[in-house]
């Protein structure tokens, strides 16, 4: 990585998402000295993503980026979510077997974007399953933290058993 590429892509990131306009000249400029910087075109696929909600052109650019750089730690947790922010969850799922082979990549995210992809399809207890898998891999409180709140909101979503059936269980099993 160049020097002056580094200091665009730096700068790029140190505009987003507060300032689009600074983000993307300098991102610009990064990509004009290395167009094939993962890093950078994967930044691209997030403000298309994240920013324009322009979907189909965010995956051209998290695409790129994946054919750039099949290692890099960055691109599949944003390309991921992107998936599924557009339902494309096949591909998604596709992506998460791929990236929990990526050594070094943060598990913990992963196996969350997992339990969403469950949640999204309508399984909540797949989604709660999931998340077992992510809590394994938090390192830090802050990932255990979101680990449990998500938990916490997906069991909210869960149907309450009520009262009679609880009942009507009991003299089933008497």
């Amino acid at each position: 990585m160049t020097l002056t590429k580094s200091k665009y892509y730096f700068e790029a990131l140190d505009n987003y998402p507060y300032s689009l306009p600074d983000c993307l000249e300098a991102l610009n400029y990064a990509l004009s000295y290395d167009p094939e910087d993962a890093d950078s075109l994967c930044l691209m696929g997030r403000i298309y993503s994240e920013m324009l909600t322009d979907y189909e052109k965010a995956r051209l650019y998290f695409e790129e980026a994946m054919q750039c750089d099949v290692t890099n730690l960055n691109v599949p947790q944003y390309y991921i979510k992107c998936l599924l922010d557009n339902e494309d969850f096949h591909e998604a799922e596709k992506l998460i077997k791929y990236s929990l082979k990526i050594k070094g990549i943060d598990k913990s995210a992963i196996w969350l974007h997992r339990s969403l992809l469950s949640e999204k399809r309508g399984s909540l207890i797949n989604a709660l399953k999931f998340l077992d898998e992510a809590k394994k891999y938090c390192f830090t409180e802050y990932s255990l933290n979101i680990v449990k709140e998500r938990r916490k909101f997906i069991k909210s979503k869960m149907p309450k058993k009520t009262k009679q059936k609880q009942i009507k269980k009991k003299e089933e099993t008497k």
